[in-house]
């Protein structure tokens, strides 16, 4: 079992790590501000979620396969550029045709969850980094190394559902005194579109 300042410290550098600017805490940033602090929820469960996959995948090794397969992280990472260039498409769409903040929300929940866990998995960066940063605070003498990693994954999603959580609810906040203008809505739009376009970019030219 882990020891409580291992999981004091860690739980400590996962919330910095939340807060630090990046593609996650961005994309939900945007969405929220752009369609209304549930999107911003619905988002940042889907991210979380996304995070389960790439504990497992280190939990069974599966991400050492991203570290050491050229093709298999190159794969992975322009699926994950060209969705995020199908977001900035729909962004750039939706500031001509004058959609409103919200009005997806109540019928686009599942997409928009959908999104973050699309946003999240498909960066194989992630599970290099959750590689690289979980078995640090791991140790053999500390019991079961899987459920140890495990533990560990599960402290991480914690600190992000935190963090983004926080980053939704006010975004969302801030989109919705905006709501009345279109001029600001289209704006919007396409800054979420310029956006998602930057991190496409920045994703495709990723290096191991």
């Amino acid at each position: 079992m882990l020891p409580i300042t291992t999981i004091l410290t860690f739980f400590g550098v996962s919330l910095v790590l939340a807060v630090t600017p990046g593609p996650d805490n961005i994309f939900v940033l945007t969405q929220s501000a752009l369609r209304g602090r549930l999107a911003g929820i619905l988002v940042t469960l889907g991210l979380c979620s996304g995070l389960i996959v790439h504990t497992l995948a280190v939990t069974l090794g599966i991400a050492a396969i991203f570290q050491a397969s050229a093709l298999a992280f190159t794969g992975l990472k322009l699926i994950g550029a060209g969705y995020l260039l199908y977001l900035a498409w729909q962004s750039f769409r939706a500031a001509a045709t004058g959609i409103r903040i919200g009005q997806q929300v109540p019928l686009g929940g599942w997409q928009l969850y959908r999104r973050g866990i699309i946003m999240n998995i498909t960066n194989p960066k992630v599970s290099i980094f959750f590689l690289a940063f979980l078995p640090q605070f791991a140790a053999p003498a500390q019991g079961s190394l899987t459920m140890q990693i495990l533990l560990l994954g599960a402290l991480f999603m914690l600190a992000t559902l935190l963090v983004f959580g926080a980053i939704a609810l006010l975004a969302g906040s801030l989109g919705r005194r905006l709501a009345d203008s279109g001029r600001a809505v289209r704006a919007m739009n396409r800054i979420a579109g310029t956006v998602f376009a930057a991190l496409a970019f920045k994703l495709a030219v990723t290096q191991r």
